[in-house]
């Protein structure tokens, strides 16, 4: 096993939370976001499962290890109204833990014969493509992440935005921008929408795709 941090931020932003954790796994940190564009994954937190071969037997997919944190945090009384809101939000988030895990369990005992794992023509038929608008929401979210670790962050702002008009279902995009110039990912006059606002135009009961696992 080997988990991956996805921060532009680098160790600054990420190594605390590994640190917290004591993996006895490697656990690197992608500052480039160089993960999302290989394996298609546009939020996190995402599984790909690659056999010995180096083969992927199932492309990314919502990976929760386990139920969440924020699922049972108390809030103090002097918590934002922002954060109330967008924790009371995150709480209808649909994921399946218990489920994953067994599956992923699964695959380690029977590999090839386990059922959770998947022809090479059904990774294929589950892979994200990209088209010519995914292609340049790529291109522009990687100038504005050059420009940003340049030193030049205003210079990136229009590059980020212009990732999230061509690809706007991709949260890895859109988290990593709010999160530059608002930790909470809140409202703020840099970029178009929010955290909050964004799950709640979709639903968040959408914000994550369904399991597709046999029962």
């Amino acid at each position: 096993m080997v988990t991956v941090a996805l921060d532009l931020g680098g160790e600054k932003a990420a190594r605390r939370w590994i640190e917290a954790a004591q993996p006895e796994h490697p656990s690197l940190i992608d500052h480039a976001h160089v993960l999302d564009e290989h394996l298609g994954i546009v939020n996190v937190p995402s599984g790909v499962w690659i056999d010995e071969d180096g083969t992927i037997v199932r492309p990314a997919e919502p990976a929760f290890p386990h139920r969440p944190t924020f699922a049972d945090v108390e809030l103090p009384p002097e918590t934002p109204a922002h954060l109330v809101e967008t924790l009371a939000e995150a709480r209808k988030i649909r994921i399946d833990p218990d489920r994953y895990v067994s599956a992923l369990r699964d695959w380690v005992a029977h590999g090839p014969g386990s059922r959770f794992a998947l022809t090479p023509g059904e990774v294929v038929a589950r892979s994200r493509p990209r088209d010519a608008d995914h292609a340049r929401a790529a291109a522009c979210f990687e100038l504005a992440q050059h420009l940003h670790r340049a030193g030049e962050p205003e210079a990136a702002v229009p590059w980020f935005r212009e990732a999230h008009r061509l690809q706007p279902d991709n949260w890895t995009y859109k988290r990593q921008a709010w999160t530059l110039v608002d930790r909470n990912q809140g409202r703020t006059g840099t970029f178009e929408g929010s955290w909050l606002d964004d799950v709640r135009a979709v639903g968040a009961e959408n914000y994550y795709p369904p399991l597709d696992m046999p029962g």
